[in-house]
């Protein structure tokens, strides 16, 4: 049975080689756009920008870009040189298995990247001009995200193992069973039901394959790094290649459930021995990394535990002596991504303040920060470029690119990747207003216009309500929710930073746990009040969009607008509270946010949030409503999208549902992806154009 089985996956795997050739290649689009209006079409034409890496003499950088195909519904990833002035840019890939996780080896004569070619992820080499292309690993398992040591003698890598036996295992003779035997709960996550989790591997390598593999967590059902985003980021090396730093949370079922306290583990490869090195901190700990002089390791910390929009706070140890600091003590907002300076003086790291990601710099010994950059744009992936950084950055207006950045801020923009298709193309200006709230406080509002905006034209105006629901309203860059393709369709957009997003103090990241129908539904009628006094907004065909949390804002005003709307659009949103804190899967983010369970009758808090459910106000319905939802989305069902469409038809509201069987919390397929805009816009057209 096993042989046949062996041979039956192997001819699958060669069919699919196969078609994979037949198939066109996936590459750049040379997409032409006469309009000069964004469309669809045009999002998806667009390459993006994954990861890069600097080469050992600073002089080349190699990066990935994903390109993709609608007609046949997939991307593909290939790999590009460049030289660190933006000149010599050559595509080194060009095969249908998308190449990923490119790095410098060998001091800079070979290139390192995960391919699919073989039949899993492993892990290959080629020269930097993507000849002698050569497989290093033959693991038993695909190769998620592997780190070098820094002697090169070892590599780190993860993969999965299994955690959970299926029912098949326990009843052999059901081999075509599908049924799943759950006896607790974290069963499901994000888009998955949980059988496996990722562990951290250390494997020998000879300069020519990889040996004598060792699972750093055998025999542990934990995850390292942890689902249902985290990647090699998680885990790091130190500067002698005989230790390992990763990211953990040693917990599984209820108790995993209800707690975000992670840890930073350190694994001594010459002992076998591991460590806890942040016992005692309560919240997420994650993401570390060595000093370059092997004296300290950092890594980003939140203080309590079930709280995951905690402060992520900057966090540096000494390793002779344990002492501990807070290094941006003087950021009052979240540290994202950083990287160490050369001399392991400086820590530089990008964070959002008022509506921006910028590259700020933190002194260790001082626990000071200043800011490196400025302007309209986001900053992401920093990391050292010779004497300067190197990151990506991104706006309203633009995508990713790669830029460095010199120490006094000065930006230069090293890729080009959509030039051609910016170049056929009108953006709409893009407006910072503040706003004065209804508790007398101010509140940073972006305003994006459709191009070749007249003000003396009237035009119907969407109120965008933003996820997370502590995810910050910045310059970011979607390839879904896209406001320049919003504005490109003759619509303004009101995109307010209310209360509840970070950038503006911790005070105001807060205010939204346990207040959902509170101060920052106020927000949003000022944004979209205080815009609907200009004379070129159309303010009788206002329309009120949003994902996630953004979803629930949408059914909750629904029932609380007062006719201000004509149309709304509800993306993956929560409907009926009581529910939601039943069935999504994160429990610490329900207790928080919710204050707690909503049969603790004497708990104010929860009986609030319950009371504000957006299902205990359809009576209040009277305004046409999307409902969009995916139903692989395990953190808000989407029973939740199905019930707020059924319920508006029952009411005699004018509705209409898009469901897709094959997404989760985001629409991710090309076909989907314009599926979802088209309907997006003509539901939208229906209502609030005449």
């Amino acid at each position: 049975m096993v042989m046949a089985t062996s041979v039956l996956l192997g001819a699958c795997t060669q069919e699919a080689k196969k078609a994979d050739s037949e198939a066109p290649l996936i590459g750049r689009s040379e997409i032409k756009v006469p309009s000069g209006r964004m469309t669809p079409e045009t999002l998806w034409a667009m390459g993006r920008i994954g990861d890069f890496c600097v080469s050992p003499d600073a002089k080349k950088i190699v990066y990935t870009v994903a390109y993709y195909s609608v007609p046949q519904n997939k991307s593909n990833r290939e790999v590009f040189v460049i030289n660190a002035d933006g000149s010599d840019n050559k595509q080194i890939t060009s095969t249908p298995y998308s190449e990923n996780n490119a790095v410098w080896i060998k001091g800079g004569t070979k290139i390192a990247f995960l391919s699919s070619e073989s039949g899993s992820s492993q892990l290959w080499e080629m020269n930097p001009d993507g000849t002698d292309r050569k497989q290093l690993s033959k693991y038993d398992g695909n190769i998620e995200g592997f780190a070098f040591s820094p002697n090169e003698k070892k590599i780190l890598f993860i993969s999965q193992v299994k955690t959970v036996k299926s029912s098949t295992d326990k009843y052999p003779d059901l081999d075509k069973t599908s049924g799943i035997i759950i006896t607790d709960l974290m069963y499901k996550h994000w888009d998955e039901w949980v059988t496996t989790a990722p562990h951290p591997f250390i494997a020998d390598f000879d300069g020519n394959t990889i040996g004598n593999v060792i699972d750093v967590m055998e025999g542990e059902l934990f995850e390292s790094p942890m689902k249902p985003f985290g990647g090699i980021e998680q885990l790091a090396w130190n500067t002698t290649s005989d230790k390992i730093a990763y990211t953990c949370r040693k917990k599984t079922g209820k108790e995993y459930a209800f707690s975000t306290n992670s840890d930073i583990y350190v694994y001594d490869l010459n002992t076998k021995q591991t460590s806890n090195i942040t016992e005692g901190n309560m919240g997420y700990d994650t993401n570390p990394q060595y000093s370059p002089d092997g004296k300290s390791i950092a890594w980003l910390s939140m203080e309590r535990d079930g709280y995951e929009a905690d402060q992520n706070r900057l966090m540096v140890m000494n390793l002779e002596t344990g002492e501990k600091n807070f290094i941006s003590k003087d950021f009052d907002s979240n540290v994202n991504e950083f990287c160490w300076s050369n001399d392991s003086k400086n820590i530089y790291f990008t964070g959002i303040w008022h509506g921006e990601i910028q590259i700020y710099s933190a002194d260790v010994a001082a626990c000071s920060v200043k800011p490196v950059t400025s302007g309209m744009h986001d900053y992401s992936a920093v990391a050292l470029f010779g004497d300067k950084l190197i990151a990506k950055r991104q706006s309203m207006s633009m995508g990713d690119e790669i830029y460095a950045v010199s120490l006094n801020g000065e930006a230069t923009q090293i890729t080009s990747e959509n030039k051609h298709i910016y170049d056929q193309l009108t953006m709409g200006n893009v407006e910072e207003r503040w706003m004065k709230t209804t508790d007398g406080k101010e509140i940073l509002t972006w305003v994006i216009y459709p191009p070749q905006f007249d003000p003396n034209k009237k035009y119907p105006t969407l109120l965008f309500c933003e996820g997370g629901p502590q995810s910050p309203v910045s310059q970011f860059w979607s390839y879904r929710w896209n406001f320049q393709i919003m504005a490109a369709n003759d619509y303004i957009i009101v995109a307010p930073n209310r209360r509840g997003l970070p950038g503006f103090g911790m005070e105001w990241n807060e205010a939204v746990s346990g207040d959902y129908g509170g101060q920052c539904m106020k927000d949003y009628f000022t944004a979209i009040d205080d815009m609907s006094k200009e004379p070129f907004v159309d303010k009788d065909n206002l329309g009120c969009v949003g994902a996630s949390f953004g979803g629930f804002s949408v059914y909750w005003l629904a029932g609380h607008h007062n006719k201000r709307f004509k149309a709304f659009i509800a993306h993956d949103g929560i409907f009926n509270m009581e529910m939601q804190y039943l069935e999504t899967e994160e429990m610490w983010f329900a207790n928080w946010d919710m204050g707690g369970a909503y049969w603790e009758k004497d708990n104010k808090t929860a009986q609030n949030t319950f009371a504000n459910s957006p299902h205990n106000f359809v009576d209040k319905w009277d305004t046409p409503i999307l409902c969009i939802h995916g139903e692989k989305d395990y953190r808000i069902l989407a029973n939740q999208g199905m019930a707020a469409f059924n319920a508006a038809v029952l009411r005699g509201v004018p509705a209409e549902l898009l469901i897709f069987p094959d997404e989760n919390h985001w629409v991710l397929k090309p076909q989907n992806g314009i599926l979802w805009q088209r309907t997006f816009f003509e539901w939208l057209d229906k209502w609030l154009k005449k």
